[in-house]
């Protein structure tokens, strides 16, 4: 259980770092180029994808096991970050196409977990608890 709980937390804190270093270059690029703002919803949305497939990832290779719930419940986690930030901080609910983004992000925290479970070897000690 503890278990579970910090390879989430690894994945939170690497979603965090991908989303913050894909803003900084981002708004360099919007900065120093003649890149509009229009051109980068395309790219949020992919690089808001990478961000939930490598939090993921990093929680699958973090737990060793069970791949499919850790990945679940660290897009759950960050699903229900973000509609708290926009519910409270913004008086916005969610939109369908919201609904699918977020669809699409508990996807890739699964199948990213998976990815990771399997790339670690597994439970080290054999156990399957």
């Amino acid at each position: 259980m503890m278990k579970g709980f910090i390879s989430m937390l690894y994945g939170w804190v690497s979603i965090l770092a991908v989303i913050l270093l894909a803003s900084l270059i981002l708004s360099l690029l919007l900065r120093f180029t003649s890149l509009g703002e229009s051109t980068l919803n395309l790219v949020t949305l992919l690089l808001s994808f990478l961000a939930l497939f490598v939090g993921g990832f990093v929680a699958g290779m973090k737990a060793k096991k069970r791949g499919l719930i850790i990945g679940l419940s660290t897009g759950l986690c960050f699903t229900l970050f973000v509609f708290c930030y926009r519910y409270l901080g913004l008086n916005t609910g969610f939109q369908l196409a919201d609904f699918v983004n977020h669809g699409a992000y508990l996807l890739l925290a699964m199948l990213g977990a998976i990815f990771g479970v399997n790339l670690s070897g597994g439970d080290p000690d054999g156990t399957s608890s």
